[in-house]
């Protein structure tokens, strides 16, 4: 395993033209196709958009839980792509992942110390001797009670077990988390507790977040940046103020017209027109010109190019 040069030392993540597929000829499913961007060392990148765009797709892929179908994945100066099974394995301490579904991701029939003991066993991340202290100081970081390593997920409200998924995740001491969804379960007054907890660890444990999520003003609290992604492509990356202060995308702006705010200000909501295309049979072109509002004959025709029109700014538009 090379280090990283001087150079590359603020990227952790390096994605490079990264594809996803599912099935084979007319039923091919294109549920990521063709994403490059990086994930800087420290950030906070949030990924939005609708419920079937390949957000979680792409979270799986960039982990090689499910392994891409096309393209480079480099993670802290290594290239993913072909490593075998044992060298990939020895990479999955320092790449986490935290699920939407805490009950169906944790194992029942193991008390919540068991499950631990065995992530840390696995990975030598300590002594077998200090064990015990080491999980115990692990489920404090996240707002839990050693004594709670006794007892079993379904005796835990759905807040606690996404501190304990949490907890899973920092067990073997990573620099990559991806949260697929992570607070989208849980009631408001809990997401901003698990957001709050989220962030303090990143601070004391000096991690890195790929924020996977549906609610654009979650991801605007917690994000460094963010990535637009609809019908597998991403349409839009930008810094987080940017992003919302100036969006670029007709999609971007649909979405974030549709956010609640609580004021007197007249503001006009973008209703989109039709409904999200069938990946099975994806548009020609630009795959939102069928409910864009801006569609012009050039963007049936033309897929656009995914460019840079500020410093830091990426978008994929004809007329952005």
């Amino acid at each position: 395993m090379q280090p990283l040069k001087h150079s590359e030392a603020e990227i952790l993540m390096d994605v490079k033209h990264l594809k996803k597929y599912f099935g084979k000829g007319q039923k091919m499913v294109k549920a990521v196709d063709d994403l490059s961007f990086e994930v800087h060392v420290g950030e906070t990148l949030g990924v939005v958009g609708e419920s079937g765009c390949g957000k979680s797709t792409m979270g799986r892929a960039l982990l090689y839980l499910q392994p891409p179908t096309g393209g480079q994945v480099i993670f802290n100066g290594i290239d993913l792509t072909g490593l075998s099974h044992r060298k990939l394995r020895g990479l999955r301490k320092d790449m986490q992942m935290i699920f939407q579904d805490p009950y169906g991701s944790l194992n029942q029939r193991m008390t919540i110390g068991a499950m631990l003991r065995e992530i840390i066993k696995t990975h030598g991340i300590v002594p077998k001797k200090d064990i015990p202290r080491y999980i115990a100081e692990l489920l404090v970081d996240v707002g839990l009670k050693p004594e709670h390593a006794l007892r079993f997920p379904h005796e835990f409200s759905g807040g606690q077990r996404q501190r304990i998924s949490i907890a899973r995740a920092l067990a073997v001491q990573p620099k990559l988390i991806v949260c697929d969804e992570a607070v989208s379960a849980l009631d408001v007054s809990v997401q901003a507790q698990i957001l709050n907890l989220l962030q303090k660890l990143k601070r004391e444990r000096h991690l890195t977040y790929i924020f996977i999520s549906h609610d654009l003003s979650v991801v605007k609290h917690i994000s460094d940046r963010v990535a637009v992604m609809y019908l597998g492509k991403i349409v839009e990356m930008a810094d987080k103020k940017d992003l919302y202060e100036e969006p670029l995308h007709p999609y971007t702006q649909a979405l974030l017209s549709a956010i609640p705010k609580i004021s007197d200000e007249p503001r006009e909501r973008i209703v989109l027109k039709g409904d999200v295309p069938s990946p099975l049979h994806l548009p020609s072109g630009c795959r939102f010109h069928t409910r864009c509002p801006l569609a012009q004959e050039i963007c049936a025709r033309k897929v656009p190019e995914y460019r840079e029109v500020k410093p830091g700014h990426h978008v994929a538009c004809h007329f952005a």
